[in-house]
């Protein structure tokens, strides 16, 4: 087959489509290619009948996009805090030096491209690697050394999550995802369909006190109201299932592990809000979830639990799966319509909200993955069991990602309410060596001292001594941690993130990683400068990438002002 022939039978599968399309179209180009050539674009342009200025610019915005020639195979090591606490700078280097190439370049022969990665969500496989081979679907690659890297790629991961007592999760998953053989036929659908109306649905969410599970807390049944009840045909659901902070790996288990458990979910959602379009948005660094997810879609639409006519009823309900392309920043649920209105990943101005003027302008109900398979529960076994679980102001169970210095690194279930001492002694194994401290909530998190890890696991308890659960990430790291060297990982990650949009953030991530970078000799005033330009981010910017961005460094002044004192003076 001709390269010219090759396009063609890719852009046939396109034709008659918008701009939506942009992404899967660019996708399935450098899939085939390995990059996306100025002639590509050109062909693109005309098919989608986009302006090609504004293609090179959403290949410009998402990082797993290139539009320069790249190796046959393209190796992308992740550099974040937890993969660095487990040699990932030390594998880049030796990858690196094997193939006589610096990082970000290909080798003479064109068989290899190496990349530093931002988090690749597998913090409990560290150190990892993305890995894209022409021709072939990517693959997540955990454990990584040098002679894994440049020999046969081999993804496979799989391991037990959850224990008897779990709801979100199945511990008796040994190998494989959660077949629906295994899963049953989506009965809190059926249930919801033959027996409550959808406003009876919401009414049973929201006596839940379901609050969502990606780092916001709304209150979810509310969220549903107000999409049920705004003007307009047209309404969509939209599961935000682009986790990408470091750190957080929480929904790519549950995906990975229970992917009916998500779509039966999403089906309830749509029908509590009124649509037959739902659409899960993941992320571009999670191929094995994307597969797995793909399989339960077919599964469940060749058994009418999706689909047409679902369950002999008039509800009817498509999901679609679109890959994101690497940009955090899409994990804010705006910038997330823009990508898949085929876009840059830009946040917008609010309000209006989504509830009202959503993707395509429609009224949208916008969940994360974790926060949709809670449901299915709620409405099998009621508002008050999901209640009885937990506290009065964190209702329901709750999944956290647990990485660096701990004996059993991986995705927990608990009950809000056990100490943050006692989960991390007695239920992942323990902290390896002194604690010198705890991320809690991601990059965006706060850092809690040794002495203040008394602190019970909830959204109030945590809120009360200034932290949060954030994420879901909790990241520990001993008295061998470089914390310099973390918070300037975290400043880097935050720079490169930023979508440029708003000056705030946009020069603030800049001016926080310039200071950073000298914290090894800081200068006078250092920690008085890192403070301001973390408050401007928070008061100033447009989105919630800009408002946490400097949360991490400013939380790391108050408790380790050590750090920054200039020639060890305040």
């Amino acid at each position: 087959m001709t390269i010219h022939s090759g396009v063609d039978a890719i852009l046939t599968k396109y034709e008659g489509r918008g701009r939506e399309a942009l992404l899967p179209v660019l996708w399935d180009v450098q899939g085939a290619f390995g990059s996306i050539s100025p002639e590509y674009v050109h062909r693109i342009s005309h098919l989608l009948r986009v302006p090609e200025a504004d293609i090179f610019g959403v290949i410009g915005f998402y990082s797993l996009f290139h539009d320069e020639p790249t190796g046959r195979r393209i190796v992308r090591v992740c550099t974040d805090p937890t993969c660095a606490l487990a040699g990932a700078d030390g594998v880049m280097r030796d990858v690196c030096a094997r193939l006589g190439i610096a990082p970000d370049e290909m080798t003479a022969d064109g068989e290899y491209t190496v990349e530093h990665s931002p988090c690749l969500g597998l913090c409990d496989y560290a150190p990892a690697a993305l890995a894209s081979a022409r021709g072939k679907a990517d693959m997540a690659l955990p454990n990584v050394s040098v002679n894994r890297l440049l020999g046969e790629w081999h993804g496979e991961y799989f391991q037990p999550a959850g224990n008897e007592s779990s709801v979100l999760l199945n511990p008796s998953l040994r190998a494989a995802p959660e077949t629906l053989v295994d899963y049953g036929d989506y009965r809190s659908l059926r249930r919801a369909i033959k027996d409550m109306t959808p406003e009876e649905v919401i009414a049973q969410v929201e006596a839940s006190s379901l609050i969502g599970r990606g780092g916001a807390a709304f209150p979810t049944g509310l969220k549903w109201k107000f999409t049920r009840g705004a003007g307009g045909e047209i309404k969509y659901v939209v599961c935000n299932a682009d986790e990408s902070e470091p750190g957080t790996f929480k929904d790519r288990v549950l995906m990975e592990h229970r992917p009916h458990l998500l779509l039966e979910g999403i089906a309830l959602a749509a029908y509590a809000v009124g649509t037959d379009k739902a659409i899960i948005f993941i992320r571009g660094e999670y191929p094995q979830a994307t597969a797995i997810l793909a399989e339960a879609i077919q599964e469940a639409e060749a058994e009418s639990l999706l689909g047409d006519t679902i369950m002999g009823s008039d509800f009817a309900l498509a999901v679609e799966l679109r890959r994101g392309a690497g940009a955090y920043i899409c994990g804010e649920e705006t910038a997330l319509f823009e990508a898949v209105e085929g876009k840059r990943g830009f946040p917008r101005m609010k309000p209006p909200y989504p509830t009202t003027f959503g993707l395509f302008g429609q009224p949208t109900a916008v969940n994360n993955v974790e926060t949709l398979c809670a449901v299915p529960g709620i409405i099998d076994k009621g508002a008050d069991w999901f209640k009885g679980i937990g506290t009065e102001g964190s209702a329901g169970p709750k999944l956290v990602s647990v990485s660096g210095h701990v004996g059993q690194p991986g995705v927990y279930e608990i009950e809000p309410g056990i100490t943050l001492r006692h989960f991390l002694g007695q239920v992942c194994g323990g902290v390896i060596g002194e604690l010198q401290t705890v991320l809690m909530g991601g990059a965006a998190g706060t850092f809690l001292k040794p002495e203040d890890i008394d602190v019970r696991l909830t959204f109030e308890d945590l809120r009360a001594v200034g932290s949060t659960f954030g994420s879901g990430a909790i990241m520990v790291f001993n008295q061998t941690t470089d914390l310099r060297d973390m918070l300037k990982r975290l400043g880097r990650f935050f720079q490169h993130e930023s979508c440029g949009k708003c000056f705030p953030c946009q020069l603030g991530t800049q001016r926080q990683v310039e200071i950073l970078e000298r914290l090894d000799a800081p200068q006078a005033g250092d920690a008085e400068r890192l403070m301001d330009i973390g408050l401007t981010m928070t008061e100033a910017s447009i989105c919630g990438l800009g408002h946490t961005a400097g949360i991490a460094v400013m939380s790391a002044i108050e408790q380790f002002p050590e750090l920054f004192e200039a020639n060890g003076q305040e």
